[in-house]
């Protein structure tokens, strides 16, 4: 029989001796009884409420989601919002996705909420990430939560915290919200007392509010018109955005949208895929062969929070090619540009933004067309900093991640699935009206600015052991880096979380002038980026690989793919 570690044991004795419902504690015995080693990984550590909220696995116990660690954080950031608005009425905007559990967990935040006198504004139905992140600022709150594990497996559930200008809180909110959540160290330090007067419904009439701003984005109505029969194929994929996406793509003037039935209805047990995860191929399975049957000239997909999107084309050979999240960000980023200049609208103050894993092609188009981009931390809460310190003074016009995140405009301040599945439709017919391909304008780009290819692998590693392993790895990065992969020497290093750039040729480092954070980056002589960073929402530890060449002549373009696809493999090699 396995040995129990005594201080595991002490954890699991004091909940089943604490006020906690009878499922919980029976749970618990049978993990005492049945499964010791999930039980320590149930109460080897709490939960953390990270700088983005709560993200982990559903069940019992203090490094789990349920309604107790629910109801801790939401106490500690009741108690700070306390702290923050004193004497001012406070509201929270709630809203949750699909996932198990998802109104059980968004009621009990509501009810400690209103139990510490502050008014909720809870979505009547599920809606997507977006949306709260809008709500927050429409209805001028000083916070929000969105219940939902993004991507994750169904086995997952998460909690996302946001701050009075509808993003995901940052400095100082983030750390401080941290340290009250820290100091809540029991459930029975919860107000568990709900008052139903301080609960409010947001109604069904909110979403033409959004909606409204959503059409305003478009920038080419008539290439619409011409194209409005275009057929596009688009799966919620069992999340939240089932009913917001094709609203958007048919408010921007398209009329022939497909939704894939088998995926339409919410269900956070995710029945038809593996993962609900659009970067994931096989999460498109079903929607590629709608796509095949209605002949889509478009194929798009959204995560179970309709905050990440996808999108697949068919190629030349009519087989449906899936574009990354950094093909189809250099193909916004470069028709928002191209149509701005078009409309003589950039005059030096527009900005857009990316993050230090994103494709530096979407840095090389912004020089080319004048306007600045910031780099910044992985995170989209990082990028709506940006576009909040600039607020008033600069124009944002889009930015986004290499993970199928993507904004445009300012009113949403979060990754919005939904405009970005209409803007990608408004690319797509646009460049049709003259008679070019996804694929012909990625080459023009790529002629203009250099042919990049980019690629991720992650590794997971799994409870304590894993987070361990995965820390042990980072370590010998930093302390014993390679001086080349896959043949080719490392020339420049850029540790984040030490703040250093150094040149390994002359040994001389310099000052980063970027927030810390557990990320490396090694920079080859042939000009490949490799990037290290463990997952902050997952067991998991993520390489991103860059590489580019020139395309001196369009009609390479498959022929310089291969050619960077086998650098990009002799790399992922070298981390197998």
């Amino acid at each position: 029989m396995t040995t129990i570690d005594p201080n595991i044991l002490a954890k699991a004795d004091s909940w089943l001796n604490g006020n906690i419902d009878e499922d919980s504690k029976a749970q618990i015995r049978s993990l005492i009884d049945q499964n010791p080693s999930e039980l320590t990984d149930s109460f080897y550590q709490d939960l953390e409420f990270g700088t983005g909220g709560l993200r982990g696995l559903m069940g019992v116990g203090t490094n789990r989601m349920n309604v107790y660690t629910i109801g801790m954080a939401t106490q500690g950031l009741a108690n700070y919002l306390l702290k923050c608005f004193p004497g001012e009425t406070i509201r929270v905007a709630i809203t949750h996705d699909c996932r198990i559990n998802n109104t059980l967990f968004a009621t009990t935040t509501a009810n400690v909420l209103t139990a510490n006198g502050i008014h909720v504004l809870y979505f009547k139905e599920m809606r997507p990430t977006p949306m709260l992140s809008f709500a927050v600022r429409h209805f001028n709150c000083k916070s929000g939560v969105m219940i939902t594990a993004s991507h994750n497996p169904k086995e997952y559930n998460g909690y996302k915290a946001y701050w009075d200008d509808g993003a995901q809180v940052v400095a100082p909110h983030d750390k401080n919200i941290i340290d009250e959540v820290k100091k809540i160290t029991s459930f029975d330090e919860v107000n568990w007392d709900k008052n139903d007067a301080l609960f409010q419904y947001i109604e069904e009439d909110f979403d033409e509010i959004y909606m409204k701003l959503v059409k305003g984005l478009s920038l080419a109505p008539d290439a619409i018109r011409a194209q409005k029969d275009m057929p596009i194929v688009f799966s919620p994929i069992h999340g939240a955005s089932g009913k917001m996406v094709p609203a958007a793509i048919k408010a921007f003037g398209f009329d022939n949208v497909h939704v894939v039935k088998e995926q339409a209805e919410p269900d956070g047990n995710f029945p038809t895929v593996i993962y609900p995860n659009p970067e994931e191929a096989e999460a498109l399975t079903l929607s590629l062969k709608l796509g095949k049957e209605v002949g889509a000239e478009l194929v798009l997909a959204c995560d179970p929070d309709g905050d990440r999107y996808a999108a697949a084309v068919p190629n030349a050979s009519g087989e449906f090619e899936l574009l990354n999240g950094n093909q189809t960000g250099t193909l916004l980023t470069y028709y928002l540009l191209s149509q701005w200049k078009k409309a003589g609208k950039l005059d030096g103050k527009q900005f857009m933004v990316n993050t230090i894993v994103t494709t530096e092609l979407i840095d090389r188009i912004c020089e080319g067309f004048g306007v600045k981009c910031f780099s910044v931390l992985t995170g989209f809460k990082n990028i709506a900093a940006i576009i909040k310190d600039l607020e008033g003074k600069e124009t944002f016009i889009g930015g986004g991640e290499e993970s199928y995140g993507y904004l445009i405009g300012d009113f949403v301040r979060d990754k919005d699935g939904v405009s970005a599945c209409a803007m990608v439709a408004e690319v797509i017919a646009y460049y049709k009206t003259q008679g070019k391909t996804v694929f012909d304008v990625l080459a023009e780009i790529y002629n203009q600015f250099g042919f990049y290819k980019e690629s991720l692998i992650s590794v997971t590693k799994k409870g304590k052991d894993g987070a361990e392993q995965i820390q042990a790895l980072m370590t010998d990065f930093r302390h014993h880096p390679p001086a080349e992969m896959n043949g080719i020497k490392v020339a420049k290093i850029v540790d984040v979380k030490e703040s250093t750039v150094t040149d390994v040729n002359t040994g001389k480092s310099e000052k980063l002038d970027m927030d810390k954070s557990n990320v490396m980056q090694f920079y080859l002589a042939d000009g490949s980026k490799i990037s290290a960073r463990p997952s902050g929402t997952e067991p998991k530890i993520k390489y991103y690989f860059s590489v580019n060449a020139p395309l001196s002549n369009v009609a390479d373009y498959r022929k310089v793919e291969a050619e960077l696809d086998e650098r990009i493999e002799g790399l992922k090699r070298y981390f197998s």
